[in-house]
């Protein structure tokens, strides 16, 4: 179906920059002409909802149930602005990354958010799809204002004066149905992957756990280790807190720059140092993505967090508290930023490769639940963290346990990192689907008069960044004031 799409026989250059040639028969209008602001107020009784960069509008329930968030919101919903089906809704401040869609329920957002309502002749599910293009999103960007991009704003007089592309209603049916259609079955696609990357993560952190709290031999004599989650270990094991296996050196154990130490405005384009942030390690192992960098003055600054390769990055913030990766050597120094966490172990005690599997290990086991800071943001503090006891063979069973992990666990790694490509290369090929026919470089039409009926919403995917590589990082449920 979708490799017999052809384009348009007619094209026209649209005069728009982010849309570029579209159908010669589509019609060019700015926002003003296809929406209308509207701003109904007084239903405080009304469910929450919020505007998030990779779904959309959800409920504030759902995204709280799913997430580390707090509802910061005012007990005063009042002045809270009313979305209805159908609506357009947007976060202000961060349109430019994505925080904008229809929305399927009734609620109310914050008085700083944005609702706008699809005119006659414009269909609101079309214009999530359009709206929600990383080719608007640059256009968002474009127009938004402010001195930082911790404070660009797209405001509704502004929002009016960008120009869009309008079908004709019937084909932006068509292009609705089709797309829905095709997100579905990507969607199926991509969950079978991670249906397969999960499974494969538990039976290969099993064998981990085994060897990490048992050794290699089966038959080990073993003795109590004093610890309730770990139980039993090996005989002549030594069980030691976490304190005892940093080197002892000064920052050897140090958390990322506090607060206005490390804000968006340091970063810079080609800095002198990086800064190593959680994200990087949400699955357990170092991912490296693109660095965010800072001057060699502000690193100076901000040394005491410094890390380098070999030491281990913990989460310390957030629903995956605890997750740690080794870092593998940089060429440019480098610092943990404020969600993180630098260890360096003590060489001659430990190996770095080793502590990190007991971490996670404990991690798994659920020894981090009691000590961590049980609010509304979960955060680990370097305190409760250097209490934590671990198990500890000699350094030479610690190298060869870590050397039979490695042989055990490796057909693991290589099927999940083909998987997690391939998820990657599906997320990638349908934004790029969605925008070719949005923006009309494709005709989908005939396409979708054959498609057969289908009922029920597009499958549920696993992870909120399934679909892009960013994390929902946006303060979606801190709801500032207009």
């Amino acid at each position: 179906m979708i490799a017999d799409l052809k384009p348009y026989p007619a094209m026209k250059d649209s005069g728009v920059p982010w849309l570029g040639q579209m159908p010669e028969h589509w019609r060019v209008l700015p926002n003003r002409a296809l929406f209308v602001e509207v701003k109904e107020r007084d239903h405080p009784a009304e469910q929450m909802l919020s505007v998030t960069i990779t779904k959309g509008v959800i409920r504030q329930q759902a995204l709280l149930a799913d997430s580390s968030k707090k509802d910061s919101s005012n007990q005063d919903k009042s002045a809270y602005k009313l979305v209805r089906p159908g609506d357009i809704a947007y976060n202000k401040m961060r349109a430019w990354q994505g925080a904008i869609g229809v929305s399927d329920y009734q609620g109310i957002v914050s008085p700083a958010y944005v609702v706008q309502r699809p005119r006659e002749g414009a269909d609101s599910r079309y214009f999530h799809y359009l709206l929600r293009t990383p080719a608007f999103a640059k256009e968002a960007e474009r127009c938004s204002y402010g001195i930082t991009s911790d404070m660009w704003s797209l405001r509704p007089e502004h929002f009016k004066m960008i120009y869009g592309c309008l079908p004709p209603l019937p084909e932006q049916d068509a292009i609705v149905r089709f797309l829905d259609h095709a997100d579905r079955r990507i969607r199926r696609y991509i969950r079978a992957k991670q249906k397969l990357t999960k499974l494969l993560e538990e039976q290969k952190q099993a064998i981990i756990h085994r060897a990490v709290t048992r050794g290699l031999d089966p038959n080990v004599r073993l003795k109590p280790s004093g610890v309730e989650w770990l139980g039993d270990v090996p005989e002549h094991w030594e069980v030691k807190k976490l304190k005892f296996v940093k080197k002892p050196a000064p920052n050897s154990f140090v958390d990322g720059p506090f607060g206005s130490n490390l804000k968006s405005e340091h970063y810079v384009v080609g800095g002198d140092a990086y800064v190593v942030e959680s994200g990087f390690i949400t699955s357990g192992r170092f991912v490296q993505k693109e660095f965010k960098t800072i001057t060699a003055g502000h690193f100076e600054t901000i040394k005491r967090s410094e890390c380098s390769g070999g030491d281990i990055i913990i989460a310390k913030i957030g629903a995956r508290y605890g997750m740690a990766g080794v870092l593998p050597d940089l060429d440019k120094p480098a610092v943990v930023s404020g969600n993180s966490l630098k260890l360096t172990v003590n060489a001659e005690i430990a190996t770095n490769r080793y502590v990190h599997a007991a971490v996670l290990t404990a991690r798994a086991l659920g020894a981090l639940e009691t000590i961590v800071n049980a609010t509304a943001q979960p955060a680990l503090s370097l305190g409760a963290l250097n209490d934590l006891a671990l198990p500890m063979p000699s350094l030479a069973e610690q190298s060869t346990i870590m050397l039979d992990l490695d042989r055990e666990t490796i057909r693991f790694d290589a099927t999940i990192d083909r998987a997690q490509r391939e998820i990657s290369l599906l997320s990638e090929y349908r934004t790029r689907l969605i925008a070719d026919v949005v923006t009309g470089k494709v005709d989908v039409r005939e396409a979708a008069a054959r498609l057969p009926e289908e009922a029920g919403e597009p499958e549920a995917l696993e992870e909120a960044d399934a679909l892009t590589d960013a994390e929902e990082e946006t303060e979606v449920v801190e709801e500032p004031e207009e």
